[in-house]
């Protein structure tokens, strides 16, 4: 058997495994080879990245403080984990790999996903993510270009891969995410229908899957490179700015800060973001706390994975006000999905 034979068996065996779910031992029958066999390819196909394993958190390890944090800030689900270190980049990997089971197992019907690319946790996400169960028409990019070439390289590649694992066509913001001016941006988009029609896509988005900023340039940006500048974001921090969304900025009570730098973004609106059926976000760590926590006040999402440290926040910080109008949970019904680790 030459190396491409043995290559397309392996990759027939993890799609049998994997995506039609089969045993091992139905697969062996089925391609008339061995059981023992069978497990070899599977192995050297996750050695071969063709396989991802994604390693979920079982549902209720910490049900009582997803609870308490959906009844004060009325979202539809919290998922919370026990990163292993308080090191940005490894509390990012945890928080991708349940970001990636949930989008597994999604139950509802997904025609569009608005997808923020640009973000690092979102990346790593798709590099693990299995292919979704539920199929997709479109993956909308939320922002246009953001930072240096490389990065813009990458957002590309993360957005093409993610459309490929949900079936769906992607739909690029090739333009600049924050531009020099309101009539350079009105210039820019005159001239682009490619953009202009992926931003009116983003009237009608299923599910948005969006990152939380904090009120400072993200260490992957490069002040004015396509972004915003340091006197910028110092400007917005004096209007009451904590963090951002989708670089909507926000105050410590989630609502939105109004600014100049609001008529430079291209990208998804507030409105947008607002009208989307499921708002979905990932983020965590000491650096975000009051973004995060002005994210879900302001309900700017309905489904947050975090970490253990930032939900003990999002409680013992929570607005009075919140804490008394919502005593008790929102009703869940089918709502939790249930998270499994992956086969491999």
């Amino acid at each position: 058997m030459t190396d491409v034979d043995g290559q397309r068996l392996m990759i027939k065996v993890a799609r049998l495994y994997h995506t039609h779910e089969m045993r091992q031992t139905d697969i062996a029958k089925r391609l008339q080879i061995s059981q023992s066999r069978v497990s070899r390819l599977l192995a050297q196909a996750e050695d071969a990245s063709i396989v991802r394993t994604v390693v979920a958190v079982p549902q209720h390890v910490h049900a009582e403080l997803e609870e308490r944090i959906e009844s004060i800030y009325g979202l539809s689900e919290v998922h919370i984990v026990d990163a292993v270190s308080d090191d940005e980049t490894e509390l990012g990997k945890d928080l991708a790999h349940t970001m990636a089971a949930l989008l597994h197992d999604v139950a509802f019907e997904v025609h569009t996903i608005a997808l923020t690319s640009w973000s690092k946790t979102m990346r790593l996400m798709i590099d693990v993510m299995l292919p979704m169960r539920t199929r997709c028409k479109h993956v909308i990019e939320t922002l246009g270009d953001l930072g240096p070439p490389a990065l813009q390289h990458d957002t590309a590649r993360s957005t093409q891969q993610f459309a490929a694992l949900t079936g769906a066509q992607p739909v690029f913001l090739r333009t600049p995410g924050v531009a020099a001016s309101p009539e350079m941006k009105d210039l820019l988009l005159s001239r682009d229908p490619h953009a202009q029609k992926a931003l009116e896509m983003l009237d009608s988005v299923d599910l948005a899957l969006v990152g939380i900023g904090a009120d400072e340039i993200d260490p992957d940006l490069r002040p004015g490179d396509n972004f915003f500048t340091d006197e910028q974001y110092a400007h917005v921090r004096e209007l009451g700015a904590v963090g951002e969304v989708c670089l909507h900025f926000l105050d410590a009570d989630g609502n939105p800060i109004d600014s100049e730098l609001e008529d430079l973004v291209v990208g998804i609106t507030r409105e947008q973001l607002k009208s989307a059926r499921h708002r979905w976000a990932v983020a965590g760590g000491a650096r975000k706390h009051r973004a995060i926590r002005a994210a879900v006040a302001g309900g700017w999402v309905d489904t947050l994975v975090t970490d253990s440290a930032t939900a003990q926040f999002l409680v013992d910080s929570a607005p009075a006000a919140l804490q008394g109008a919502r005593e008790t949970p929102p009703a869940k019904g089918n709502t939790r999905r249930r998270m499994s680790a992956s086969k491999a």
